[in-house]
């Protein structure tokens, strides 16, 4: 590759001294031109475009003075060299004053220090040039990031809309038990989902999934899901009858652990799977590696359900085992992701689970007082998706 040659612009009256230092710089490599006055150097400037300039300051007519503020006017940028004569200090703060990259004293004994200072201000004309590309660049990137990120928002937010018209609607069933629920993502998409029905006006069937992950991917196989369960009850019965409400729940984890092993999505769920018969109030229960555990209230008193049990998604050909509770008369059974965990006080598990059954004992009225008892409209952005599931009758 051959190395460009730089171009120079002499301007100086004074013809002995400006061929000498001309000849000089061209044995050093550079391409040079001559302007005897002010105006033939602006002239020449315009028409070569030179990448340095070295100009004396005294001369007749336009002295370095105008040709530097003229100049200054045209490309702020050249780089100018000023040689000045001993004397003349003041015009020579003048000349840095206009952007004169460096001064040298006339006459010039050693031509290398005059080859230095070009070589010097070339450098770091070279380095501002490059900078300029670069910031360039930078906003052609942070252009092209921008409209990738509005496209991205726009999939993001109709993917929201998606998710959220596959969630329920809040239930209440002839027998007086009312089902809602809250979902606080993290991002645009939740990996969190809840999902209920109240099936042959008798069996009121509900589950709380927790996809491992953020954002799309998480929120995909909350889709996934839907459909899943929802097939499983239209085609297959699911929780439609005695039998299928005593081991429905764990068939469904079956089903949905095989389907997850099979389908290799790369994710595995944590889910709280209930069925209440409205008309005995028992209620069959499965957990699958869900934390906290769901908060039974009641009298005053909240407590935890018992249970525990492996992921869906993780293991081959497990079960799960099923349990059994009748419910109060009244009572509120409250469900949480463990998205809630993040924004409960303390830094121990076991004081934020404290914390969370005395509020709930208060405060597990509804939905609406379980979130206000959490404060969620004050939190802003949650560092995990939240997901409340609130079941209650009488309260």
């Amino acid at each position: 590759m051959i190395e460009r040659t730089r171009k120079l612009l002499i301007i100086d009256d004074d013809t002995p001294v400006r061929q000498s230092i001309a000849t000089y710089l061209e044995d050093s490599g550079f391409t040079v031109l001559e302007a005897g006055d002010g105006n033939q150097g602006l002239t020449l400037f315009a028409e070569q475009q030179p990448e340095v300039i070295i100009t004396d300051l005294k001369m007749p007519g336009q002295d370095g003075l105008a040709v530097l503020r003229k100049l200054h006017d045209i490309c702020a940028d050249i780089p100018v060299i000023v040689i000045s004569g001993a004397g003349v200090m003041s015009d020579v703060v003048s000349a840095l004053r206009l952007g004169a990259s460096d001064y040298l004293i006339k006459p010039i004994v050693d031509m290398e220090v005059l080859v230095h200072s070009v070589n010097k201000v070339l450098e770091r004309s070279d380095l501002v040039e490059e900078n300029h590309k670069y910031r360039l660049r930078l906003e052609q990137a942070n252009k092209k990031l921008r409209e990738n990120l509005r496209v991205l928002e726009r999939d993001q937010l109709a993917g929201r809309q998606v998710q959220r018209r596959l969630l329920p609607k809040p239930l209440v069933t002839a027998e007086g038990y009312s089902i809602a629920h809250h979902i606080a993502p993290s991002l645009y998409l939740s990996g969190d989902f809840v999902d209920y029905a109240h099936i042959h006006k008798r069996y009121l069937a509900f589950y709380l999934a927790d996809v491992s992950g953020h954002g799309a991917s998480s929120a995909f196989v909350t889709i996934w899901l839907k459909h899943l369960v929802s097939r499983m009850v239209r085609e297959e019965g699911l929780f439609g009858d005695e039998t299928s409400f005593v081991e429905g729940a764990n068939l469904m984890l079956q089903n949905i652990n095989n389907e997850l092993n099979e389908t290799s999505l790369n994710h595995h769920l944590t889910l709280f799977v209930g069925v209440i018969d409205t008309h005995t109030d028992e209620m069959h229960y499965v957990v699958a590696g869900h934390l906290p555990m769901p908060v039974l209230v009641s009298n005053n008193e909240a407590r935890f359900l018992e249970g525990g049990g492996k992921p869906a998604g993780i293991f081959r050909d497990i079960q799960w085992q099923t349990h059994s509770l009748h419910l109060p008369e009244q009572f509120s059974l409250v469900c949480f992701s463990d998205g809630v965990l993040e924004i409960l006080p303390s830094s121990n598990l076991q004081k934020k689970e404290a914390w969370l059954l005395e509020m709930l004992a208060q405060k597990a009225h509804n939905l609406e007082s379980v979130c206000a008892g959490l404060a969620l409209k004050d939190i802003g952005e949650t560092p995990d998706d939240i997901a409340i599931l609130t079941i209650s009758r009488d309260f």
